[in-house]
């Protein structure tokens, strides 16, 4: 026996003896086994880190919140701050004082849009022969493309300097297409080029606010309009992107704009030099993110952009949840690619200075396009929840309930009139952030998925959805539905790792109601309400 007693011991708990074959008890037991040596660090270690990004995105959220602030207060309007003069007409020059100016509009399979885009381009204020409208088709539906062929040739009948434009593939996809554009011959003594999404429809008086900025300031290769949706109110799903990108436009462009005459070109309602373009490189396809690539290409060689929120342009939200995930991959796929390609040129760069190159990197990239994705997805869905079944570890106050608190407020200001939704949007971000994190690491990583393009689909404005959605309780009243096909549509909206993690959120919740301390079971049984409802795909609808 003394032999034996020599023998080293494992501390296991007395319950392994007399082994029972019941699963849960044995499950009960392997946690018990690895939980102080195992799990316990690393999810103390998971907080730490969290807490970590935590920080850094509320300090990125604070500064951006005290510089829109003093915007507001002290910095002098656009017209101030820059040489500005607007365009005259002038009965003896005639239009010869007005710049070429060239008008992208790239599409695909456009049906719904096409007309709206076109009639707004081809109405903007400005002389018919100092304008060159291009318009871009890439549809793969012949049907369509004979559609949007005809309307520009009912424009050009008018007057209209418009030309349809095709290619033999979609190389590149959208930044191939702008690419083709700028080379054709016609458009080699245009000055200025401005692009707009095949959902866009520009106010007459668009260009003639915007091209001044450019022929004042010579140092200026971007000026950017602000997006305003037509469809904002369709359902709850529109309504949370918009308080989303209202954020996004009236402190992040603007902040950026403000400071260091930089932020990220988005993509439509902007209008180019084209001699910035061309000495950035031109348009490239390496990401899903093109006007992103450029907008940093032209600042890394010293070029200005200005933001003017005053400056306008109607758009559409996608009002679907899965035309939403296709954009959402794209948006946070597309710059986490971007970064990882372009971070050692940034730094390496000799025409910036230095707090810009931090600005970029640190604040415009890393927390505003990895962290601010990551921090959400991983504390609040992941890591908080987890500290419930470990009461060993905890979390501290501030960085549960004040910091997420404090944040929410300041991204609360881009859309006040949405304020009573601010709680429901923090858990329908929370769900998202899901998606966002995922998509940024497959962008890090160059996964499979890094250069998936999936044209956001569109369904006219709010007006025309009505009138369908009309006709198509019209007909369900007249043609009722199989069983089998109505199973199949149902099975097509699951989306399972939503149900997963609500789930997951479910169990945790529980397991606090009954032995927590914290009460952060109210919060979790929300997060599962809503990771269930998009989990059922039933956002898109809820009015």
């Amino acid at each position: 026996m003394g032999e034996f007693d020599s023998q080293p011991k494992f501390m296991i708990p007395e319950r392994i003896q007399g082994v029972s074959y019941d699963i849960a008890g044995q499950i009960k037991m392997i946690w018990e086994v690895m939980k102080a040596p195992l799990i316990v660090p690393m999810l103390k270690l998971g907080v730490y880190i969290c807490l970590a990004m935590s920080l850094m995105l509320f300090m990125e959220r604070l500064y951006m919140g005290i510089v829109i602030i003093l915007v507001k207060l002290f910095w002098k309007k656009p017209e101030q701050r820059y040489k500005y003069e607007p365009i005259q007409d002038d009965l003896e020059l005639g239009s010869s004082n007005f710049p070429v100016v060239l008008i992208q509009i790239p599409m695909f399979n456009e049906k719904e849009v096409y007309k709206v885009s076109i009639g707004a381009a081809c109405n903007l204020s400005w002389p018919a022969d100092r304008l060159v409208i291009q318009i871009l088709d890439d549809s793969t539906d012949p049907a369509i493309k004979q559609m949007v062929e005809m309307e520009c040739q009912r424009w050009g009948s008018k007057g209209i300097n418009i030309t349809y434009q095709i290619r033999e593939n979609r190389t590149g996809y959208k930044a191939g297409a702008l690419k083709e554009g700028l080379k054709r011959s016609y458009v080699k003594h245009c000055e200025y080029v401005a692009i707009f999404d095949a959902d866009f429809r520009p106010e007459p008086d668009f260009l003639r606010r915007a091209i001044p900025f450019l022929i004042g300031n010579p140092d200026i290769a971007l000026v950017q309009a602000r997006w305003r949706f037509v469809n904002a109110d369709e359902c709850l799903l529109t309504r949370m992107q918009e308080m989303s990108l209202d954020y996004h436009f009236t402190v992040e462009q603007e902040v950026g704009s403000a400071t260091h005459a930089f932020f990220g070109f988005n993509g439509t309602a902007g209008v180019w030099r084209i001699a910035a373009i061309n000495e950035a490189g031109g348009w490239k396809d390496r990401t899903t993110v093109e006007d992103m690539d450029l907008a940093v290409r032209a600042s890394l060689r010293g070029w200005k952009f200005l933001y003017l929120g005053d400056l306008q342009a109607k758009s559409e939200l996608p009002s679907t949840l899965r035309a939403f995930r296709f954009q959402q991959h794209r948006w946070s796929c597309g710059p986490a690619n971007l970064f990882r390609k372009m971070v050692m040129e940034i730094v390496r760069n000799k025409r910036v200075k230095f707090w810009k190159k931090v600005y970029v990197i640190y604040s415009f990239f890393f927390v505003r396009k990895i962290i601010a994705h990551m921090v959400t997805f991983f504390f609040y869905c992941v890591v908080l929840p987890l500290t419930i079944l470990v009461p060993e570890v905890h979390v501290p106050i501030w960085g549960a309930v004040y910091i997420p608190s404090i944040i929410t407020i300041l991204n609360s200001v881009g859309t006040p009139r949405s304020i009573h939704l601010l709680f429901y949007w923090i858990l329908f971000e929370n769900v998202m952030s899901l998606h966002r994190t995922k998509a940024t690491f497959i962008g890090l990583l160059e996964a499979g998925r890094a250069n998936e393009w999936v044209v956001t689909e569109k369904l006219g404005d709010s007006v025309n959805n009505n009138k369908n959605k009309t006709a198509g309780d019209a007909a369900k009243k007249t043609n009722a539905k199989s069983p089998k096909r109505t199973r199949s549509k149902f099975v097509e909206r699951l989306n399972t790792l939503e149900l997963g993690f609500a789930a997951f959120l479910f169990i945790c919740g529980c397991y606090d109601f009954v032995h927590g301390k914290n009460n952060y079971f109210i919060y979790l049984f929300l997060q599962t309400i809503t990771f269930s409802i998009v989990g059922f795909g039933y956002v898109g609808t809820i009015v």
